[in-house]
């Protein structure tokens, strides 16, 4: 950090005067972006540094206990509940079942269990919050205490308005009123959620730049009611941001939005002219500054887009739109309101579609018709929670109204989040795709936009916000109410992972289908089961991989059959086999062994190993069952664990939630099939099993254990074959091919 200085010294003495020549200004503007580039790395590796610094590191599998402080808010799903928490040892994750009371930002907790490295799916989410192990516990307990000092302070201010905003307001609409104005979603019923993640309205359930807006909006008014001059206004609301950035948890779109807000009014206490672009990069390099690894962050992301989208049309589409009305109209603002709408919502499509693989139609018309409620139910909101501040002041009469207008906003989110159309799957895999999408809807715009400013004005279509907001509104309840009646019902979406559970008798042969890709074969069921039969129904000559579970013959009987069938480029085991290796070269397969932590890839969908460890895969005299192949399905935002017959009790394995749980050794007797059961939390299990075997597959035991733990399963003795289609954003199951 020593050589920070020193080149800033040599900097100032190479500084050309003004006679130099142009090439020695170019050469010193040269040296100073090489040394803000340099000084960037280094403060940029020592605040990663320090964050890492902070992290909880152990032995994954140490048993260990944690007291500290909760730092912020619980996020529930799954029947989980994960906790961050501060502890004297480094910050780690609490991840404990359902049921779990409320626990307070800053409140103190206690718990106990064994450490673990965070799945992979949510590793990097968890290394931006500096955090590097889990703790996964049977429950936690609340302490007395909390924290103190300044963040101790904060939580008790949050602590106000949370109680609050639930007096005088139904359930539902408090916890909508919790997640407006302060963040806080936990509370929010899953199907409600659902509701505003289809209709593109869950940007309003989590703080962004908005609230700072309105913020500053609701502050004036009230400061001048104080009295206060123009310049005690301004400081005032620079306070108020300060405050409630932190009181929101501080993440990465509420640090946007107030560095820019609050480079706004310091430019105006200056008497400067306030640049949009300088404060976006400004607030870029702020929110970096305080987090390196917030770029990887898909609200970050989100929030500088749309910021940069209504900065690139918003006004000029406003304009058209109310053709040219004076500032300060009605009518000028319902098209502003418009134009800042479709702004926003076209600017940030293509990373809702390379994050999430969905885009939207029902995004446009949600967020203009629910528009006219959310400011009044933002100002509501806060100026409750600001009046909390002196738990004697009544809010019940503020949280009524408030309680109105968010009822009207989950009405239109649950309206437009019926039809099938609400969500369609749309997936950029790169950043490359992403780059051209935004190019090309960057590009279309500005042509749009130019084209109709250069018709002549009397030619120049005329457009009435009113109609407009009127015209928007009766297409989207109409589509909603219409859409689902005049369906055809075989008109669903074209699928794109398909996973067929084949019925092949007491055995298991499962086929993974994704789109653009070769499909997979996981096991091949028994001898003389007919499986190649049933791939060339399903117009298959060519598979990626055959995958061979364990070498018995429910699994593997028919696989001589099928590598003489069809084209296999790939024999994929995990046990060092012999046979199987021999079976590959003989059929002029590429064999491919897969342990623990090892991929197999076809298109998008990724089959990762769970299951054996590689110093087992050269174990000799075991039970097979015991080394049996364990994988974890993936594709997009579906799961699917394959658990062949290896049952929970013999191959120890943690694969975090999934959507569905194949269940092991056809459903046999399985002690700890409790504990996956808690940890996975499936939506759908599905049994391949013979009808008459003579094992009593599936036992009683079992089927009563996930009946007890609320999982629907399915049988292929009873069902025929099961098939799960996922479109990237849902699934569906039919049993028989139905």
């Amino acid at each position: 950090m020593g050589a920070v200085p020193i080149g800033v010294m040599t900097l100032a003495s190479l500084r050309p005067g003004e006679r130099s020549r142009q090439w020695q200004a170019l050469t010193w503007l040269a040296l100073i972006a090489l040394a803000a580039a340099l000084a960037g790395l280094l403060a940029g590796g020592a605040r990663i540094h320090a964050i890492d610094a902070g992290a909880l590191r152990a032995k994954p599998g140490l048993h260990a206990s944690v007291g500290g402080f909760v730092a912020g808010v619980p996020r529930r799903a799954n029947g989980e509940v994960d906790v961050r928490v501060d502890s004297p040892a480094g910050r780690v994750l609490v991840i404990v079942p359902e049921p779990v009371s409320e626990l307070p930002v800053g409140s103190e907790v206690y718990a106990e269990g064994v450490l673990q490295e965070p799945e992979a799916w949510r590793r990097s989410y968890l290394r931006r919050q500096g955090i590097a192990m889990a703790l996964r516990v049977d429950r936690i307990d609340r302490g007395p205490g909390r924290r103190s000092g300044l963040t101790g302070w904060i939580d008790e201010v949050r602590l106000r308005a949370e109680m609050a905003l639930g007096r005088g307001m139904p359930e539902r609409e408090a916890a909508l009123a919790r997640g407006f104005v302060l963040g806080e979603d936990d509370r929010i019923d899953p199907r409600t959620r659902d509701d505003f993640r289809r209709s593109n309205l869950a940007h309003l359930l989590a703080v962004s730049g908005e609230n700072v807006i309105l913020l500053g909006v609701l502050a004036w008014p009230l400061l001048a009611l104080l009295g206060l001059p123009l310049r005690a206004r301004l400081i005032g609301t620079l306070c108020l941001i300060a405050i409630y950035v932190p009181v929101t948890g501080a993440g990465p779109s509420i640090q946007r939005a107030g560095v820019m807000g609050a480079a706004g009014l310091v430019a105006a206490l200056a008497d400067r002219p306030r640049s949009r672009w300088y404060a976006v990069l400004l607030a870029a390099a702020a929110t970096l500054a305080l987090s390196p690894r917030t770029e990887g962050d898909v609200g970050w992301q989100l929030s500088f887009a749309a910021v940069i989208g209504i900065m690139l049309w918003s006004r000029r589409l406003a304009a058209l739109i109310s053709g040219g009305a004076d500032r300060g109209s009605a009518r000028r603002a319902v098209a502003e309101a418009i134009a800042v709408t479709v702004s926003a919502t076209l600017a940030t499509a293509p990373l809702m579609a390379a994050a999430f693989d969905q885009f939207s139609p029902a995004a446009l018309p949600a967020n203009v018709l629910a528009a006219p409620a959310v400011a009044p139910a933002m100002w509501l909101g806060m100026l409750t929670g600001i009046l909390g501040q002196a738990p004697f002041l009544p809010v019940e009469p503020i949280n009524w109204l408030d309680s109105v207008c968010l009822a009207y906003i989950a009405q239109i989110a649950h309206w437009l989040a019926a039809p099938n159309w609400a969500s369609l799957t749309v997936h950029l895999g790169s950043v490359w795709s992403v780059a051209a999408a935004c190019t090309a809807l960057a590009i279309g715009m500005e042509v749009l936009l130019r084209t109709v400013q250069r018709w002549p004005a009397p030619d120049r279509p005329r457009v009435r916000p009113a109609a407009c907001l009127a015209a928007v509104a009766a297409a989207a309840v109409g589509l909603a109410v219409l859409w689902p009646l005049g369906r055809p019902a075989a008109s669903r979406p074209e699928p794109a992972l398909t996973v067929r559970v084949l019925d092949v008798g007491q055995g298991d042969s499962i086929l993974l289908q994704p789109p653009s890709a070769d499909p997979v074969l996981v096991d091949t069921g028994p001898p003389g089961d007919g499986v190649e039969d049933r791939l060339r129904e399903q117009g298959i000559d060519h598979l990626a991989a055959v995958v061979v579970t364990h070498d018995q013959s429910d699994h593997s009987g028919d696989l001589g059959a099928l590598l003489e069938a069809v084209r296999v480029d790939r024999l994929v085991y995990g046990q060092d086999d012999a046979q199987l290796r021999a079976a590959a070269i003989g059929a002029g397969v590429e064999p491919y062994r897969l342990v623990e932590g090892a991929e197999l890839d076809s298109g998008d969908l990724e089959l990762t190993a769970l299951w054996p460890p590689r110093e087992l895969i050269h174990e000799t005299g075991e039970d097979p069952n015991l080394l049996c192949l364990v994988m974890l399905a993936r594709w997009r935002h579906f799961s699917m664990l394959l658990t062949g017959d290896a049952e929970a009790e013999s191959a120890p394995i943690d694969p975090g939630p999934v959507d569905v749980l194949k269940v092991a050794h056809h459903g046999s007797e399985d002690a700890a099939l409790d504990e996956l059961l808690e940890h996975s939390v499936p939506k759908l299990a599905v049994i391949s099993v013979g009808s008459g075997n003579p094992f009593g597959h599936p036992t009683d035991g079992t089927l009563a254990e996930l009946r007890a733990h609320g999982v629907p399963t399915m049988r292929t003795d009873r069902e025929g074959e099961i098939d799960i289609v996922a479109d990237g954003s849902r699934w569906t199951v039919a049993p028989d091919g139905d």
